[in-house]
């Protein structure tokens, strides 16, 4: 039998969520890549067809202005641009005629020559034209590279491999007239499930954060509500924390400690939306994803919504505030290792702050293994 950790034990009221080191009601998957005697004990993202049939933001869309751009995206190299009326495309970063990389390509005529010989594609990866035939035999082609869904939205190309389970979400503060700032843009070196878990882990703010707003003399981590969903969960909590004098003159409040009213939502399996409340009303909402690169390194794609002005907090100045923040959360993050347990048994030990990365495991390995029972059908 695995050891348990002796402080956290699991039992039939919390149904082991909260304790121990194994998870309840783990689902069985007819499928072996990845798994060990039928349970889900890792997610690696390049093993896992799953995440294919989710969106993710790849790139912004101002990067692509000058020409196309390579993505690695699980593990897949793509090319992302931009057609002559401006719609996203997405396509394997290969051309069919001698696999040269169309990242190296460029626009013309508002489709993409590959930078090699000049062949031509459309966003759907049809070859449109191959500028070595004979004018009379110029035209669309039945030569093509796979091609990918793209869309624009929130300043970025947001790419799905597969069919989509679920659509990009809305955010309400586009619809409430909040300010959008763009924060970051960056490759980490570990996992987005490991990036998620910490984005709604109350525990680690007087450690990570002890030199940014954590209350090293307050350790104990706030309460929470948690409601359940398809794709995900909404978590609430009142969390204490300090006022450091940067974070003053950003908040507009003398005070030197505060009450973040926090309202997050996780969506699978690797986006949150954080809305921090103030007491005075001010509105800080971060959106952070952590794109799946391979199964060792997360883009990181983050932006901000306030509901102030540029005179109230200059832009740059809450990116450098946020940025010392998430400067702290990488250090830490990028220690851990890559290859995350969803079955956590004889792996890695919970205590009752843990509850959102337990049901964020639960939740993916329940879909994990739903997708495996449709594939084995079909």
């Amino acid at each position: 039998m695995a050891p348990r950790c002796p402080e956290f034990q699991p039992s039939a009221a919390n149904h082991g969520s909260e304790g121990g080191n194994c998870l309840p009601s783990w689902p069985k998957s007819p499928c072996g890549r990845g798994r060990q005697h039928g349970s889900i004990l890792a997610m690696r993202v390049t093993q896992t067809p799953l995440l294919t049939q989710f969106w993710y933001p790849v790139i912004p869309v101002s990067l692509l202005e000058g020409g196309p751009r390579a993505f690695r995206l699980l593990g897949r190299d793509i090319v992302v641009w931009r057609d002559g009326e401006g719609r996203a495309a997405a396509l394997d970063d290969r051309c069919c005629h001698r696999t040269a990389k169309l990242s190296k390509g460029f626009y013309s005529n508002g489709v993409l020559a590959c930078g090699y010989h000049g062949w031509e594609f459309d966003r759907d990866g049809t070859v449109v034209r191959v500028p070595q035939r004979p004018v009379d035999r110029q035209g669309r082609t039945n030569m093509s590279v796979p091609g990918y869904r793209a869309e624009i939205r929130y300043g970025y190309v947001w790419v799905a491999l597969a069919e989509p389970l679920y659509p990009i979400p809305d955010f309400e503060e586009e619809a409430e007239g909040f300010r959008h700032i763009d924060e970051f843009y960056e490759s980490w070196s570990c996992a987005g499930l490991r990036v998620m878990e910490n984005s709604f882990d109350n525990a680690h703010f007087a450690f990570v954060h002890r030199a940014s707003f954590g209350d090293q003399g307050h350790p104990e981590p706030a309460k929470v509500e948690i409601d359940e969903f398809a794709d995900g969960f909404t978590f609430r909590s009142e969390v204490p924390v300090r006022n450091p004098e940067a974070q003053k003159v950003l908040l507009n409040m003398d005070s030197d400690t505060t009450v973040r009213s926090m309202n997050a939502r996780w969506y699978a399996p690797f986006l949150r939306k954080l809305r921090i409340t103030y007491p005075n009303g001010l509105v800080h909402s971060i959106v952070t994803a952590a794109t799946p690169i391979d199964d060792q390194h997360s883009m990181i794609c983050q932006w901000v919504y306030r509901n102030d002005t540029e005179a109230d907090a200059p832009a740059q100045k809450v990116i450098d505030f946020d940025r010392v923040v998430t400067g702290e959360d990488r250090e830490i993050l990028e220690s851990t290792d890559w290859d995350v347990p969803l079955d956590q048994a004889g792996r890695e030990m919970n205590m009752p702050s843990d509850k959102p990365g337990v049901m964020m495991r639960r939740i993916l390995a329940r879909m994990i293994a739903d997708a495996d029972i449709v594939r084995a059908v079909e």
